[in-house]
Parts: C-alpha cells; structure tokens; sequence
C-alpha cells in the first residue's frame, strides 16, 4: 500500500490516561506527527483523513523527541465516536 502524503505527516493516536481524558472531557484527540509539520500541515491533513472538521490544533515536542499533536475536533463531531471508530477506546 501507497502512503499519501497524509499519512506521512499523521501518524498514530496515542493512548495515555490523560489522553482519554481529553477525549472525554476536552473533544480532544492526541496523535504523534511528523517532526517537520506544522499546525496547518496537519489540521489539512487529519481533516482529509478522518473527514471531520477542527477547531483547534496545539504541539509539543516530547523528552523523547516526537511531536505529539492536540487536536480539538469542532463540537458538531465527537472526539468519542471517531475514537471508536479508529479502535482505540
């Protein structure tokens, strides 16, 4: 299989407690990123990929040396339901 260009900037959701948190609590997704991404690289890139709609996207570079990307979802769509969806809660 092909990536697209897409998939190389957003890798995978990351699952921690206070990730689920988020989730719950925030509309807030986590997923680790592509080092040289930016907020609006991967804002068009997860809109694309997971069809839905964001707000607002925050980074930060792990001690280990991922970037690790917060991802509000706008309140029509529901952190929770693409959560399931993709098979992580």
């Amino acid at each position: 299989m092909v990536k697209t260009k897409f998939q190389k900037i957003v890798f995978y959701p990351l699952m921690t407690e206070k990730a689920v948190s988020l989730i719950e609590t925030e509309n807030k997704l986590t997923f680790i990123v592509d080092l040289r991404a930016k907020k609006n690289d991967v804002k068009k890139a997860f809109e694309e990929l997971y069809e839905t709609k964001i707000s607002d996207v925050n980074i930060v570079i792990t001690s280990k040396g991922l970037k690790k990307a917060y991802i509000k979802l706008r309140p029509e769509f529901k952190a929770s339901d693409l959560a399931i969806k993709l098979g992580i809660l």
